[in-house]
């Protein structure tokens, strides 16, 4: 049998620029990335810059649930 992973969880980051697919968009839709973190070393929720191939341009990613 294989080990648990144990204190890290498989997070779901979006753009924060999903309110502004009004203007300066490619496709529609919300950009999303999948990572993972140690939810003992970072309790709070994760915000990392991202390149958003939507806006063009490298944005702040957030984490959702």
């Amino acid at each position: 049998m294989g080990k648990s992973k144990g204190s890290r969880i498989v997070i779901t980051l979006e753009c924060t620029c999903a309110d502004d697919i009004k203007s300066n968009t490619r496709k529609k839709g919300t950009m999303r990335y999948s990572t993972c973190k140690n939810k003992r070393n970072t309790p709070q929720r994760l915000e990392i810059n991202k390149f958003c191939p939507q806006c063009n341009k490298h944005g702040l990613f957030k984490e959702i649930k």
